[in-house]
């Protein structure tokens, strides 16, 4: 039987591999183009709903992520699964009406935020201390790296096969047979639910309130550089499949980018979690933006498979660096006791730039028939956050979390040190 923190850790990345990322976002961009010529809507109408999602979600995050400081995230996030996977399939009743598709996207948005990754991420930052940003790189990085990797496959084997309508019903099933049963098992708040007995102390931990984050400069620094770049990033991974085969890539080549863009995000977010538990400043991030930017240059300018393979590389790097390094600064500079309500509020700017963006694209498309200047604009974005980076400061002793001592539990991860 695998330990508490092994199981804690399969759980979390099961959760986030069949998150609103992998189910929905992964899996847009080969459902635009179909969905748009059946439905008769433009490609700019479709891609709408993902703006929906992101203002729903940017609205809801904080509200969730207080409830979670209260009351656990534990049964949220299991309801919000179980919710998710019903409305996805819903999908496949989508009728002519585009007010009642972007309603459902819209409920798809308010059950999506409730199991996101940023909401996992609470219960892993409770369970490791001294791997932290190991363990949300691992559980984050694998869980959305293999979902938005076979998702998007499953959707390219069955949609020519079975429509797009019936390929939304086995993802809604995916995500609901894969994910409850065992985040129902293994999943818990904190070590404490394995190895407190009624009359020990519940773990306390400490760390700055909300409002007292905002207040600082380091707050809105991370909110510019790291979460805006990491929503302006999963907006264009939702877009390789329609830049690409609007240059003439043919769909396998487009959706073999995607797998690529996808592996190296997941592996790239692993990598510079661990580093950043032994080098703890935000410099590390900086040639990490600089690949991105390259990465999309290639993508929507350069000629071949080989660049493109290339661009897929790059952008997974940039993408991983900026998903591994948001919780974990998060967690460093303010805390765990109101890390719910702090990281929700960052992760709604990433959703509203990732919600945003892609309508912004499509608009650009059709004002111009290229996402050339899209892709221009998005490069600059990026370069603006790799400069506000050298302004972040590095971890020290007064921005590492503390909590009061609690007896060991079962490893050195699972004792959250004093200090």
């Amino acid at each position: 039987m695998p330990s508490a923190s092994t199981r804690l850790a399969i759980a979390a990345t099961t959760g986030n591999l069949v998150c609103l990322t992998a189910a929905i976002s992964a899996t847009f961009g080969t459902f635009l183009v179909p969905i748009s010529q059946d439905l008769g809507w433009s490609r700019a109408a479709v891609s709408g709903v993902l703006g929906l999602i992101a203002i729903i979600a940017a609205a809801s995050y904080p509200l969730i992520g207080r409830t979670m400081d209260r009351v656990g995230a534990r049964p949220m996030i299991l309801g919000g699964n179980v919710a998710l996977a019903l409305l996805v399939a819903s999908l496949s009743q989508t009728s002519g009406s585009l007010w009642l598709f972007y309603l459902q996207y819209g409920l798809i948005g308010l059950a999506g935020a409730t199991c996101a990754s940023p909401m996992i991420a609470k219960i892993v930052s409770n369970w490791f201390d001294a791997r932290r940003g190991l363990m949300l790189g691992v559980t984050a990085g694998i869980g959305n790296g293999v979902g938005a990797t076979l998702m998007p496959v499953v959707a390219g084997i069955l949609l020519p096969l079975i429509g797009w309508r019936a390929t939304y019903g086995a993802i809604g099933a995916i995500v609901l047979l894969l994910g409850f049963p065992i985040m129902w098992f293994w999943l818990h708040d904190t070590p404490g639910h394995v190895t407190r007995q009624p009359d020990e102390p519940e773990r306390v931990f400490e760390g700055m309130t909300l409002r007292e984050a905002a207040s600082t400069r380091r707050f809105w620094l991370l909110l510019m550089a790291v979460a805006s770049g990491a929503g302006g990033m999963t907006a264009v991974f939702t877009h390789v499949v329609p830049m690409m085969t609007d240059r003439g890539f043919g769909l396998g080549q487009a959706t073999g980018v995607v797998a690529t863009f996808a592996l190296v995000t997941a592996a790239w977010q692993v990598v510079t979690g661990g580093m950043l538990d032994k080098l703890r400043t935000p410099l590390l991030i900086v040639p990490m933006y600089a690949a991105a930017m390259a990465g999309l240059g290639l993508l929507q300018f350069g000629q071949g498979g080989l660049a493109a393979t290339a661009a897929g590389v790059l952008l997974g790097i940039g993408m991983g660096a900026e998903y591994a390094a948001l919780p974990y600064f998060c967690s460093r500079y303010f805390g765990l006791r109101h890390f719910g309500s702090i990281n929700a509020v960052l992760y709604a700017a990433v959703i509203l730039a990732q919600g945003l963006t892609p309508a912004a694209m499509d608009l650009s498309y059709g004002a111009t028939g290229s996402y050339n200047e899209a892709a221009l604009a998005i490069i600059v974005v990026l370069g603006a956050g790799m400069a506000l980076l050298f302004f972040l400061p590095g971890i020290g002793a007064d921005g590492r979390t503390r909590v009061r001592p609690v007896k060991p539990v079962a490893s050195g991860d699972l004792a959250m040190a004093a200090g």
